[in-house]
């Protein structure tokens, strides 16, 4: 259980310098740039191995005006990007957190580019909804273990130590809010206590945090979860404790296309490029344009909370790119009809029902028109046999807010300023998403994990060569 104890004494048994709650994305790259900077990074993760949130994402990192776009010849800004993600957030978060995010996720990216040989590369094929333009950048596998594996790989080598299997449990913190140590405990029940210079709370959100859940969001109460099982909500339990300000607590990402039952990610490309979802009476039910995150509550909402995506070959070929769909066709999760009124069958909806919803779609689409449900089929290509579908249900995958943070993403107490030593990055920290699933835009989570990281392990690393002069 996350708890803080006070203390006037400033000596716990063994002095760490900078610790790092949290071996994910944002833990592993604020600790590359401590490293960079000298200093001493200590990591602490519950696991045996790093994985996290990270791991179960399709590793994609929005960023606007880097060298990969330009690359590929695509024309972007950070005032576009960040005008994005305000308008999907319906004009709630912060505008100076949205600005510091966006600023720094570039960089973020071309030095870790430039300085580990991670080999972005930009999404070309398809535009996820709510990007004006083409800016989601991922490793060759498009898979969020590939990135935190390189990571890993990458902090190892640049001698950033790491902890694992133990669970950060209590902080040290004297009567200013200065933290003065952390303490681990181990499978085994045994316990230590690092005294520290600097801490970085990357440790997510409260997903895994049932009782959370249904406090802050009852709409995904019961749902099922797809993050990390370790995102307790530590961070959150910690900030208030201390007194830190909190913010878009109701704030989340759900999904609504996880494969049902194997528990596989299916990319929103077998959407946005011309798919449709329908519940298991054959009919459609929502726009599925709008976005992943929102889908999520509406398919939970139709009996049983599940659905059938539907697509074409032509589609598979774009999400063939995806290791997690490789994966989900060598698993059987995607079958393959000549036609649909076969596909019907074999996913076990009524023919007639489901005919009317495809050939609907197919006339939308034939004609450019705004359907029922708000989608506008204009310029999407029709789909063609072989077809094929997927049975899905929503998931939420992790929580957006968190505890507020300056532009060293420092925490911030609930007057505004900010703790001496206390540092927040990822998912422990507010997001950019606002208070509702539908503010979501695509890459959120990896977009805040990377820029905070990036920022946050700098700004530590300064911190903590002052403390030593």
């Amino acid at each position: 259980m996350a708890r803080v104890i006070w203390s006037e004494e400033a000596g716990p048994p063994r002095a760490a310098g900078l610790v790092i709650v949290g071996a994910g994305a944002a833990g592993l790259v604020a600790a590359l740039r401590a490293r960079a900077a000298g200093m001493p990074a200590l990591l602490i993760e519950r696991n045996a191995v790093p994985a996290g949130s990270t791991a179960l994402s399709a590793g994609l990192i929005p960023a606007a005006g880097t060298r990969f776009q330009r690359m590929a010849g695509i024309a972007d800004s950070e005032a576009l990007f960040a005008a994005d993600i305000r308008r999907k957030a319906h004009d709630e978060p912060d505008p100076e957190r949205v600005r510091a995010v966006v600023g720094a996720i570039g960089p973020a990216l071309e030095w870790l580019g430039i300085a580990y040989g991670l080999p972005f590369t930009v999404v070309e094929d398809f535009t996820y909804p709510g990007h004006s333009v083409r800016r989601m950048h991922g490793l060759p596998s498009r898979s969020g273990a590939e990135l935190v594996d390189r990571l890993r790989a990458a902090a190892e080598a640049a001698g950033a130590d790491l902890v694992t299997e133990a669970r950060a449990e209590t902080l040290v913190a004297a009567p200013d809010g200065r933290i003065l140590g952390l303490g681990i405990v181990r499978p085994d029940g045994s316990t230590e206590t690092f005294g520290i210079a600097a801490l970085i709370l990357a440790c997510n959100g409260y997903g895994g945090n049932p009782a959370l859940v249904a406090e802050h969001i009852p709409a995904m109460a019961g749902a099922l979860y797809f993050g990390h099982p370790g995102n307790r909500g530590d961070a959150l339990a910690w900030g208030r404790a201390l007194g830190a300000r909190t913010g878009d607590l109701a704030g989340h990402q759900g999904h609504g296309s996880v494969a049902h039952p194997h528990g596989i990610l299916i990319t929103w490309a077998t959407m946005t490029e011309g798919g449709f979802q329908v519940n298991q009476a054959g009919q459609r039910f929502a726009n599925e344009a709008c976005g992943y995150s929102e889908h999520a509550a509406a398919l939970l909402a139709e009996p049983g909370g599940i659905g059938f995506s539907i697509f074409d070959a032509r589609i598979a070929g774009i999400a063939r790119q995806f290791e997690d769909f490789r994966r989900a066709e060598a698993q059987g999760a995607i079958l393959t009809a000549p036609d649909i009124e076969t596909l019907a069958g074999r996913i076990g909806v009524p023919e007639p029902a489901f005919r009317a919803s495809f050939s609907a779609v197919e006339a939308a689409k034939s004609a450019g028109l705004t359907d029922a449900w708000g989608r506008d089929w204009r310029g999407i290509a029709p789909l063609a046999p072989p077809f094929h579908a997927v049975r899905v249900t929503g998931a939420l995958f992790h929580t957006q807010g968190g505890l507020c943070v300056d532009a060293d993403r420092r925490v911030l107490r609930t007057d505004g300023t900010p703790f001496p030593n206390l540092f927040a990055a990822g998912g422990a920290a507010i997001g950019v998403s606002g208070r509702q699933a539908s503010g979501y835009l695509s890459g959120n989570g990896l977009l805040t994990a990377v820029a905070d990281g990036f920022v946050a392990g700098a700004a530590a690393a300064r911190l903590v060569a002052q403390a030593a002069a």
